[in-house]
């Protein structure tokens, strides 16, 4: 009897839950043979320049050293010109030093920067320092730095070129302060030979010890 109760049991609940589990079993196999979306498209970087004083750069110089001993032994002489050439200039890069051999010519460069989009002008303060005044805040950006020297890229080393953004539209003293960054270095560093030039009126710490004192008074 015990048997045949289980036997009843048994057959109930299969009866009962068999057409559910088939559903959620067909759902499982869906779900797996089904093709994983495609993740959105991602927009395109824009470019950027070269950047130098990085440690691929004497990675690169040492390489170019033992290919240049290589073309020695196997008596190249053109390839050793061409990898001690291009070892110092690697070596150059390492260093943060301008390429005196790829000067760029300054109205060439002008030329060069006037058709984008959001420049008003551009003229050279001194031969490092490319001076931009750009249309509103959303031009006096890194980014448009970027974009000013991948302009200025096929006409010389802009290791050499310093950008200095200005907003001819800037209301307030923070708006107007000059945005500067050398193009192949990060902010705030200088290639060897350049000075640090004061393109403001009122230096920074001048405006930030005033910005203080008014923000005491009350």
């Amino acid at each position: 009897m015990d048997a045949a109760r289980r036997e009843r049991r048994n057959h109930r609940f299969n009866r009962r839950w068999a057409g559910p589990l088939s559903l959620v079993a067909i759902a499982a196999l869906a779900a797996c043979s089904r093709t994983p979306e495609p993740p959105p498209p991602q927009p395109p970087q824009p470019p950027r320049p070269p950047q130098a004083g990085q440690t691929r750069d004497a990675a690169a110089a040492a390489a170019h050293v033992l290919a240049a001993r290589g073309a020695a032994l196997r008596g190249d002489s053109a390839a050793v010109q061409q990898e001690a050439a291009a070892a110092s200039d690697a070596f150059m890069r390492a260093a943060r030093v301008p390429n005196p051999s790829r000067p760029i010519d300054r109205e060439a460069a002008r030329a060069a920067v006037r058709p984008l989009p959001g420049v008003r002008t551009a003229v050279w303060m001194d031969a490092a320092n490319l001076i931009v005044m750009v249309d509103g805040q959303a031009y006096r950006t890194q980014a448009m730095i970027d974009r000013i020297c991948v302009a200025l890229d096929p006409l010389g080393d802009t290791l050499a070129v310093v950008v200095n953004l200005q907003d001819v539209t800037a209301k307030n003293p923070d708006d107007a302060t000059t945005l500067s960054r050398n193009c192949q270095l990060p902010e705030g560093q200088r290639a060897v030979g350049q000075g640090r030039r004061q393109i403001d009126a009122v230096s920074p710490e001048l405006r930030e010890a005033f910005k203080r004192q008014q923000g005491g008074r009350g």
